[in-house]
């Protein structure tokens, strides 16, 4: 084979191989906060302070935002927006808004913001509403387990 040719061939596969190892150990932790692959938007884009004051997911709007722990957080109002700035260990989710359930066995997975529940003043998200039914019928117990894990599972 013609050495001009090999050439760019071996340097493209350098630079595939070198970005590749850089992409598994940029992605061996998972963040603080659960945002979802491709997107830096806490739960979803919905208000977390809401879940507390309406009583269900409400979606935030870009209006009202703020960034906490490397994610983007979003309001439905400003109102919202300052009671999280004074105060976000009282409204953020617990285990950085991934699943209870998945933290409590040892490991991390997404959570949908449709799948809450506020236990003792905390709020918890599920992956779905079928998860959520089996973290519930333990939750003091699932609870303790989660905080045993946490944070060692993002390692």
């Amino acid at each position: 084979m013609n050495k001009s040719i090999r050439s760019p061939i071996a340097i493209i596969f350098a630079c595939l191989a070198s970005l590749t190892a850089f992409a598994s150990s940029a992605w061996s932790r998972s963040a603080e906060v659960y945002t979802g692959t491709f997107s830096s938007l806490a739960l979803g884009g919905y208000d977390t302070v809401a879940y507390f004051t309406v009583g269900k997911p409400t979606k935030g709007s870009d209006k009202f935002q703020t960034e906490y722990k490397g994610a983007l957080w979003y309001f439905a109002s400003q109102e919202n927006l300052d009671k999280f700035k004074a105060n976000p260990d009282a409204y953020r989710p617990q285990f950085g808004g991934y699943c209870a359930w998945a933290v409590s066995q040892g490991y991390t997975a997404s959570a949908d913001p449709h799948a809450w529940r506020i236990v003792d003043g905390k709020l918890y998200v599920n992956y779905d509403k079928s998860v959520q039914a089996t973290w519930e019928k333990d939750i003091p117990g699932n609870i303790a387990k989660a905080n045993k894990n946490w944070p060692k599972v993002l390692e």
